[in-house]
């Protein structure tokens, strides 16, 4: 069964990261939540990212302001690192997505619009989707159920 590590840097960002959670229980997707911070808690931001790949398929790492989080992370595992940027009061979430974005070569991280967990999650359905087959039939019902919504509308 497929594993993702949900990765955020204050407990504050839970709310966003729960519309994450709910599109990976509805493709029945296991998750792990952890609270980590690259600047407040390197050392253990780094032991996390070291070992992850004894435990997850994938990462999603969610920050706001300065948004390190997902680069570091990225900088220590090859697993596939989806970063989302958080929406800060400082420049409503554009600092947290460049921050994310302009990763530099040789250290990629995904990167989704400021506060879309949902894409977050739906990316990491599509990454898993190549060792999971069973995944890309239930993407496309995922599809198929939105444009049924806009057709009906």
């Amino acid at each position: 069964m497929p594993k993702v590590a949900i990765v955020i840097g204050s407990k504050s960002d839970f709310p966003v990261i729960e519309r994450c959670t709910k599109i990976l229980e509805e493709f029945e997707i296991s998750y792990d939540v952890k609270v980590l911070s690259a600047h407040r808690t390197p050392f253990e931001t780094q032991e996390f990212a070291v070992n992850a790949d004894k435990y997850y398929d994938i990462i999603i790492a969610a920050a706001g302001k300065a948004a390190h989080l997902p680069g570091v992370i990225a900088s220590y595992t090859l697993l596939p690192v989806i970063g989302l940027p958080i929406q800060s009061s400082t420049l409503d979430g554009l600092d947290s997505l460049l921050s994310i974005v302009q990763m530099p070569k040789g250290v990629p991280v995904a990167t989704v619009a400021i506060d879309g967990a949902e894409n977050a999650a739906l990316l990491a359905c599509h990454i898993l989707s190549l060792k999971y087959p069973y995944l890309k039939e239930m993407l496309m019902d995922y599809r198929n159920q939105m444009a049924e919504e806009v057709l009906n509308n």
